[in-house]
C-alpha cells in the first residue's frame, strides 16, 4: 500500500471544524498535531494514496474560503506502528460488496488530481532545457534518416521531450482548462516547429535522406499508425497516473511523433510536396490519437475538475473532447474515401 504524509497548517479559528472533518477521512495509523508560532496549528496525517485526493480536495476548498491554510504533500517510503503491525498479522476479512467495488475503482488512479496537475504543468513548460533537447533530438534523428540507421533514430527518440506537452493536452482537456491546453499545445507545436526547421535545412542541403526506409515509411498513414499512436498516448497517461518514470514511455510517444516530423521537414527542404502532405497527415493523426487516448485514460481514471458546480468547465471539456474526436473522424474519412 502506498502511503503519503499530508501536512496542513490550519488557522486556530478554523481548527475545530477542520479537524472534525479530517477525522472522517480514512487514515492509516495515527496523526499528530503541533502548535506553530504564527497562530496556526500543524496537522500531520498518514493516509493511503487512494484517499489523498479526497483530503486534498477538501483542503483546497477550505483554503479558498479562508486565509492562512497551507498544505504540503510528502511521499512516505516506510511507516509502521504497533497498530499497523497488529493489523498486518490479523487475517484479512472480506469487504462488503460496496466497499469492494469502491476499492477496485480506486486502484486505477494512483496519484491525486493535485499531484497530476503539478506534474503535467511542469512537463508542459517551454523551457531552455526542453528547447535544447528538441534541437539535439532533431539533429540526431535527421542524421539517422540520412544514414538510414535505426539505432541512431531510436537514440534521438530517447532524448526527445515530446511526451510532456502531448499528455498535458489530454489532461487539460479532461479538466476543461483551456488556458493550460493552449499552453501545452504551444509548447508541443513549438517543439515540432524547431524539428521541422532543422530537418528542412538538412533536407535542403542533403538529398540522400529521402531515399532511406526511415523516410519512406513515414510518407503515408496506415492502420498500424492509429494503433501505435493510441497505445503511445495511453501509455503516456498511465505513466503519469502511476508516477512511473516517463523516459521509456517517452520513447514510445516519440516513435509516433519524431520520425514523421523529420520526414515532413526533409520533404519541405527538397520540395517533395506529395511526401509533405503524407507526412503532415501522419503527424496530425498521431497527435490527435495520442491526445484522445490520454483523454480517455484520464477520464475513466476519475480525473475531474474540483468544482463540478462550474458547468462551463464541464461543457468546455466535453466540447474540446468532441473536437478531437471530430478531427480523427475527418482524418479517417480522408484516408478511406480519398484513398491516400
Amino acid at each position: 500500500m502506498n502511503l503519503q504524509l499530508v501536512e496542513v497548517y490550519v488557522p486556530k479559528k478554523n481548527y475545530h471544524f477542520v479537524v472534525e472533518k479530517l477525522r472522517s477521512f480514512s487514515r492509516e495509523g495515527t496523526w499528530k498535531e503541533e502548535e506553530s508560532h504564527d497562530e496556526r496549528i500543524l496537522i500531520r496525517m498518514i493516509i493511503s494514496s487512494d484517499y489523498v485526493e479526497e483530503v486534498l480536495n477538501y483542503l483546497e476548498t477550505v483554503s479558498r474560503a479562508s486565509e492562512g491554510f497551507e498544505t504540503i504533500l510528502f511521499p512516505v517510503h516506510t511507516y509502521f506502528s504497533h497498530l499497523t503491525i497488529q493489523k498486518e498479522e490479523q487475517p484479512k476479512e472480506e469487504l462488503p460488496e460496496e466497499e469492494e467495488e469502491e476499492e477496485e475503482k480506486r486502484k486505477f488512479l494512483r496519484a491525486s488530481r493535485q499531484e497530476l496537475k503539478h506534474t503535467v504543468e511542469e512537463k508542459s513548460e517551454l523551457t531552455l532545457n526542453y528547447t535544447l533537447l528538441v534541437i539535439f533530438s532533431a539533429i540526431v534523428a535527421t542524421a539517422g534518416f540520412m544514414k538510414d540507421d535505426t539505432a541512431v533514430v531510436i537514440g534521438a527518440m530517447a532524448i526527445a521531450p515530446l511526451i510532456g506537452p502531448a499528455i498535458s493536452m489530454g489532461f487539460a482537456t479532461v479538466l476543461g482548462d483551456l488556458k493550460h491546453l493552449g499552453k501545452a499545445a504551444f509548447t508541443l507545436f513549438a517543439g515540432v516547429f524547431v524539428i521541422v526547421l532543422i530537418s528542412a535545412i538538412f533536407g535542403f542541403f542533403f538529398v540522400n535522406g529521402t531515399e532511406s526506409s526511415q523516410y519512406i515509411n513515414r510518407t503515408e498513414v496506415t492502420l498500424a499508425d492509429f494503433f501505435l499512436a493510441l497505445a503511445a498516448g495511453a501509455a503516456g497517461a498511465m505513466s503519469i497516473l502511476n508516477r512511473l518514470s516517463s523516459n521509456l514511455v517517452g520513447v514510445m510517444v516519440a516513435v509516433a511523433l519524431l520520425p514523421p516530423v523529420i520526414t515532413f521537414g526533409m520533404s519541405i527542404g527538397q520540395a517533395l510536396w506529395t511526401d509533405t502532405y503524407g507526412a503532415f497527415l501522419l503527424i496530425m493523426t498521431n497527435i490527435t490519437c495520442i491526445v484522445l487516448s490520454a483523454v480517455i485514460i484520464f477520464f475513466i481514471s476519475g480525473v475531474r475538475p474540483v468544482r463540478w458546480k462550474d458547468e462551463s468547465m464541464i461543457s468546455v471539456s466535453r466540447l474540446v473532447s468532441i473536437f478531437f474526436i471530430s478531427i480523427i473522424a475527418a482524418i479517417i474519412f480522408v484516408i478511406i474515401f480519398i484513398g491516400f
